[in-house]
């Protein structure tokens, strides 16, 4: 893994951006995309004063896995994982070199496997797909402090 940060040092960043951003190239590396993402939306927290909700905090992990996954599943090379905080969310996207965008598939209780892009545009405030001059990227938004019961990790009452 290749890792790049965004505002590292700084007091406050809630007027510019904070993000983080990862290259991953073999399969072994997805458990360090979602430590990754862990570690990030900690830092958003602790360092940036940003609310995170337990709930933000294992759907973005959700999120990473299974795009990151299916990048290294279907698509030669590394891929690049970017995570940004953005208008109250989180926004993890992920490019690979594959230029065909993936398709969800219609819902089938009977089917094993293939469930990711239906997991991930169900919990995602947005998810945008775009083929590049290169490979494709996928953009999937979800929201930080959306925690139906209030509860923000870390929070002091």
């Amino acid at each position: 893994m290749v890792q790049a940060e965004e505002g590292k040092g700084q007091q406050s960043l809630v007027s510019g951006p904070i993000s983080v951003s990862a290259a991953f190239e073999d399969s072994a590396e997805i458990a360090e995309a979602r430590d990754l993402a862990r570690s990030f939306l900690t830092d958003v927290q602790a360092v940036h004063g940003l609310p995170v909700s337990d709930r933000a905090m294992g759907m973005v992990q959700l999120v990473v896995s299974e795009l990151v996954t299916n990048a290294r599943k279907y698509a030669p090379g590394p891929c690049l994982l970017t995570l940004e905080v953005n208008g109250g969310a989180v926004e993890v996207t992920v490019w690979d070199s594959e230029p065909v965008l993936p398709i969800a598939r219609a819902a089938d209780p009977d089917r094993v496997g293939q469930h990711g892009l239906e997991i991930v545009m169900a919990v995602c405030r947005s998810i945008e797909m775009h083929r590049e001059p290169v490979g494709k990227r996928i953009k999937a938004a979800v929201v930080l402090a959306d925690d139906p019961g209030g509860d923000v990790t870390g929070r002091l009452i």
